[in-house]
């Protein structure tokens, strides 16, 4: 091969190929991350609603009413601190994929200047 093809090659791999290997890359740690935290959080809710439907079927008189009520309110608090917890950890997540695929840009675009200036 001779060094223009050489050449012509390597420029194609850092302009083209290699910012795309890590874009994708990047966007499939994005991707994992995102549906392991839905997962986790589809199991959290799942086992609250579980564990309240039981405390349902416990109740036989008066009192355990009284303490199935008590449950499901320290539940619904749960569940809400639960969710708030889930909506920041789903945002930071986003927040730092649109933070690296900025900054592999900016990259991108510098080395593509400085490709044009030799």
């Amino acid at each position: 091969m001779d060094r223009t093809a050489e050449n012509t090659k390597q420029q194609f791999e850092s302009t083209f190929v290699s910012p795309m290997r890590s874009y994708t890359l990047a966007a499939l740690d994005y991707y994992e991350r995102l549906v392991s935290a839905q997962m986790d959080a589809a199991r959290a809710y799942s086992d609250m609603t579980i564990a309240q439907a039981r405390t349902w079927l416990d109740v036989k008189d008066a009192d355990d009413f009284k303490k199935a009520m008590q449950s499901q309110q320290k539940t619904a608090s749960d569940f809400m601190e639960r969710v708030k917890g889930d909506s920041e950890k789903v945002t930071s997540i986003g927040q730092n994929f649109m933070q690296d695929s900025q900054k592999m840009a900016e990259e991108q675009t510098q080395k593509a200047a400085d490709n044009l200036k030799n």
